[in-house]
């Protein structure tokens, strides 16, 4: 395929479609009209001979090859900006701009308050949007559309060159009762646990999570009486329910309810659970970006 003479604008067309799936809003993001978004589409067509994207109820769905084309395109688009961008010069001190974060549950509750913090103290100028996420893999769709600038949570499933992570703190499972149901109790067996109700939390709905996948693989089961989406909302359950349920040891240590609970170490091996800062490779190396990345290390090595 000969590119010259190629319209650049047609690549920056085709990753408005990628990222929004939809002419209308393709075009606002680019500030052209619809006629000319479907335009351009048409032509991308004619020039990779592929339909590149296919319509149905739910949006544009990429067809393989566009799929094949998305990661390139965007790269060297971003390459083509960074040209053209005068470099980026940031002081936290005096910069205005908002960040945006994408947070699962954990690091929302635990390291959010001391970020904002250091935010005041150091860039009063600085604002943040904050997105909640629960799946791991959908950091990845926010930074991929340029909807956060960075994630906390536990890392993708899957690895992608595109995506870059590294850990900032772990945590350990401890099974959280309530205290005047168990005070007498110096330890909690095997046999007791599996005889009490139990929460499960889970994001996604599911009724068996890790610790039921440590307990099949000793042939045994606990009785999960409620699930629930949300980790930090369960101590304020316990208080008021005869259950157990088996959580991240600084969900027990920073809710209200601390006092009137008690922890035990699970009766069954557990992993710890490792929480990583994620972001895009194309914020690598911006100076604002690495300065929050910097922020978010401190912040999380008063936790360790």
């Amino acid at each position: 395929m000969d590119f010259y003479g190629m319209d650049l604008n047609l690549l920056a067309a085709f990753d408005a479609l990628m990222q929004e799936r939809n002419v209308t809003r393709a075009a606002v993001r680019m500030n052209v009209s619809q006629p000319a978004m479907s335009a351009a589409l048409a032509r991308l067509r004619t020039l990779f001979g592929d339909r590149l994207f296919q319509r149905s109820a739910a949006g544009l769905l990429p067809t393989p090859r566009a799929y094949e084309m998305a990661e390139p395109v965007a790269r060297a688009l971003r390459e083509f900006e960074s040209v053209l961008a005068p470099p980026e010069r940031f002081e936290p001190g005096t910069a205005v701009l908002r960040f945006g974060l994408g947070l699962s549950d954990y690091p929302a509750f635990i390291l959010l308050p001391s970020l904002l913090g250091v935010l005041a103290r150091e860039a009063p100028g600085v604002g943040v949007d904050v997105r909640a996420f629960s799946g791991r893999d959908e950091a990845v769709e926010l930074l991929d559309a340029g909807k956060i600038d960075l994630a906390i949570g536990v890392a993708p499933t899957v690895q992608e060159s595109r995506i870059l992570s590294r850990p900032i703190l772990r945590d350990e499972f401890v099974t959280l009762v309530r205290r005047d149901a168990m005070q007498a109790r110096r330890k909690l067996d095997l046999d007791a646990y599996l005889a009490m109700r139990h929460v499960l939390v889970s994001p996604e709905g599911s009724r068996y999570g890790v610790v039921d996948q440590a307990l099949a693989d000793h042939g045994l089961q606990r009785r999960v009486q409620v699930t629930m989406p949300h980790m930090f909302a369960v101590p304020a359950l316990l208080r008021e329910a005869d259950m157990a349920a088996t959580l991240l040891r600084r969900v027990a240590l920073y809710s209200a309810q601390a006092a009137e609970l008690i922890m035990f170490p699970p009766p069954v091996p557990l992993p710890e659970v490792a929480f990583h800062q994620i972001w895009h490779r194309r914020n690598d190396e911006k100076p604002s970006q690495r300065w929050l990345r910097e922020a978010v290390d401190r912040v999380a090595a008063g936790f360790r």
